[in-house]
């Protein structure tokens, strides 16, 4: 697979310098820049086989099957029998080609603690082929050790290589007492199994919870200073060069109109590259709360974050657009590498900044590895040439 492959050949030529690349699935340095958005769906989804099957959404490119939170504690059961039955279909379908292997989405599997996962995992070794992994909630010092044993069992009975990303979202973590001795027991577990980690994922919803808190959609998670101050210890422990882990951005919850606060969005671009149509796409995007979306995306990539936790397709192509690598900064990370580690200070082709060769390299590496993935955009172009090929998808509730 590769992302925006939905897009015709002349206007990916058209909006890219540099295209997007297949992803190799066996690359994991690369795939866990891949992951992207990844969309929420109930396992109690009975057209989940048909959605994928017809490519209903072409834009996602990572589903996470939910058996935690997206479903009532009573209908397990069924959720994950009726998982199994979506799953097997897909499977005949790949069987009868009606869809290649390589056209389905990443699928994880979020399940609900280490022993759900041991008993689920045995019920679908007959579809553990369809899977990319799991997704492991409230993932903690007392979890953690439970859920990668239990991965390891799987991994080792199964003829595909399987992931799994973590989600940071347990009480331990949210407290400040607890939070460091935590986070730091986390990152030694994970570290005996660094190449089976895709995305650390963070609970912000969970996290709020504790407090009473829930936040309004005229808000990032951002401005959530107890969540802010978490988010920020946790990039601070994996991000750093020496770990180099990914960790992804927190959902937004909302897809609807009804603020309180003025659009972030400016009508100007949006006027200037595509006229009254691009004012038009601007009044969707508005509609539909996703300036806000926008807005947080931008926060997350200045915060060293890439992808996304989002539960509506609308969110998908903007989230992904939005890590596509700009000509201007393609520019600098290839000049930077150019050097070669050399050090020394130079001027940027596009003439407006100073390239700092040490402390840029890591910041040019990660650019270039968000280049292979989503590509780099030609000059003047931007993720809005991109979603304004959306249509419906905007809008669709």
């Amino acid at each position: 697979m590769k992302y925006f492959g939905y897009l015709t050949e002349e206007l990916r030529c058209e909006i890219f310098y540099k295209q997007p690349e297949r992803i190799d699935y066996n690359d994991s340095e690369i795939l866990k820049y891949a992951v992207g958005a990844a969309l929420y769906m109930p396992a109690t989804r009975r057209d989940l086989a048909d959605i994928i099957i017809s490519k209903k959404y072409p834009q996602v490119r990572t589903l996470v099957v939910c058996l935690e939170d997206a479903i009532k504690d009573e209908d397990v059961e069924y959720a994950e029998q009726n998982l199994i039955n979506q799953l097997n279909e897909i499977k005949v379908a790949v069987e009868n080609s009606k869809i290649k292997k390589e056209e389905i989405p990443f699928l994880f599997i979020r399940v609900r603690s280490p022993k759900h996962f041991e008993e689920l995992s045995s019920k679908v070794h007959i579809v553990e082929s369809l899977l990319t992994g799991f997704v492991f909630p409230k993932f903690d010092s007392k979890s953690g050790l439970e859920y990668v044993k239990v991965f390891k069992k799987f991994n080792e009975d199964t003829a595909t290589k399987h992931y799994f990303m973590p989600i940071l979202e347990s009480s331990d973590l949210m407290y400040v007492e607890t939070r460091l001795e935590t986070l730091n027991f986390i990152k030694k577990l994970l570290s005996n199994c660094r190449d089976d980690v895709l995305n650390i994922r963070i609970g912000a919803t969970d996290f709020c919870s504790y407090f009473g808190i829930r936040r309004g959609k005229d808000y990032t998670v951002y401005e959530i200073q107890l969540v802010r101050d978490c988010i920020n210890a946790i990039l601070n422990l994996f991000i750093r060069k020496e770990e180099n882990y990914i960790v992804s951005g927190t959902v937004w919850e909302y897809f609807d109109n009804d603020r309180l606060l003025k659009p972030l969005l400016r009508a100007t671009p949006f006027h200037e590259f595509f006229g009254e149509q691009g004012l038009d796409l601007r009044s969707k995007l508005i509609e539909n709360n996703l300036d806000g979306l926008i807005r947080e995306i931008l926060k997350d990539k200045e915060n060293g974050m890439v992808g996304k936790t989002v539960i509506h397709p609308s969110h998908v192509t903007i989230v992904n657009a939005l890590y596509a690598v700009n000509h201007e900064e393609y520019l600098d990370a290839i000049a930077i590498i150019g050097e070669d580690g050399n050090g020394g200070v130079f001027k940027s082709d596009y003439g407006n900044k100073m390239n700092e060769v040490k402390p840029h390299t890591y910041w040019a590496r990660k650019i270039l590895t968000r280049a292979k993935v989503y590509g780099v955009f030609n000059k003047g172009y931007d993720y809005l040439s991109i979603i304004s090929q959306l249509g419906g998808m905007v809008s669709e509730k």
